[in-house]
Order: C-alpha cells, then structure tokens, then sequence
C-alpha cells in the first residue's frame, strides 16, 4: 500500500510539473504579446505625429488604426526581451486581427524544461504557449471634422486637441491616452 501511495504521489508530482511550466510558459506568451502590442502602439503614436506634423489630410484615419496593419518594426524585439525575461524564447510572431482589431499572435517556448521525473523521457520536454493581444482606439471625433483645421478628440472623456497649423509632437498624449492594449484569448 505505501508503494502505490507513493508511486501516486510522484505521478501527482510529475503532472504538478509539468503544469508549472506550461502555466510559465502561457505567462510568458501574455506577456510578450503585451509587449509587442504596447511596442506597436509607441511606434504607431510616432506615425500619426508625423501625419499630422507633415499635413497628410487623412492623419484622422491613424485613430481608427492603419488599414495595413501595426507597425511591427519594434514588436518582435519587444516580445522577445519580456519572453527571455519569463524564461522563454519567441518561436513566432504574427500580425491578426481579433474583433476587428489589429494585434499580434505570439508563440514562446521555454527554455527550462519540465525537470526530472520518474517518467522517462519528460527531463527534457519544455511547454509551449501562445497569446494574443490587441489595439483599441480610445478617441472618437466628429466625422465631419475638417483635419486641416483644429479638431478636438474625445478619448475616454478627456478631451484632446489636435491643431495641425500649429502641432507640436508633445502635444500628443501618451499612447495609452489614444489606445488600449489587451489581451484577446
């Protein structure tokens, strides 16, 4: 009888394991998700100053997000520093789209494996996970704003006043102001 209590216990622990790494593992994917999304949403926030800095008349239609998708220049690094901050390694980053909104798909894999066990063969298996995360403006405006002239943005019910004849970067708000990020699944 103590055999088998035993040989359940070590069976308990082996599956505890392994759902400690793949718990690791969806951590490190939420968060690198998070981080390529928030990375997007800088960069985008840089191209829509310079929108409105060089007089482009659809400099409105950043605030609905860009029809060809996040700028990714930025995300993929800042995936991969948070998923080696959580242990992990970035196997692949994707842009999609959930709901309507634009984001990035992220798979992580992590580097420590799930351990010695009495079951042979799973010292060396590692967890993989994926996340996804978003983008969502936060501004509405008059539609019929005319976006060569001054045009006051809602975001949130903080009120944002964008003038193209006198902008100045550091007028923007903080990203986070303009658009969320979240997760998506």
């Amino acid at each position: 009888m103590t055999t088998i209590v035993l040989f359940a216990a070590l069976v308990f622990f082996v599956f505890a394991q392994a759902a400690s790494a793949r718990s690791g593992a969806q951590s490190a994917a939420d968060a690198a998700a998070l981080a390529a999304a928030q990375q997007a949403r800088e960069d985008l926030l840089l191209d829509l100053a310079e929108a409105i800095g060089s007089g482009d008349e659809d400099w409105l239609d950043w605030l609905d997000l860009p029809g060809d998708g996040l700028p990714a220049e930025g995300a993929l690094a800042a995936a991969q520093e948070l998923a080696a901050a959580n242990d992990s390694t970035v196997l692949g980053l994707q842009s999609t789209e959930v709901g309507g909104f634009p984001g990035f798909r992220v798979e992580v894999e992590t580097t420590d494996t799930v351990g010695d066990s009495i079951i042979p063969g799973t010292e060396n298996l590692t967890a993989e996970a994926q996340a996804t995360a978003v983008i969502q403006p936060r501004c509405d405006f008059d539609l019929d704003a005319d976006p060569t002239k001054l045009v006051t943005l809602v975001c949130d019910g903080q009120p944002v006043d964008i003038d193209p004849e006198k902008f100045n970067p550091g007028d923007l708000p903080d990203a986070s102001v303009m658009f969320s990020v979240r997760l998506a699944e």
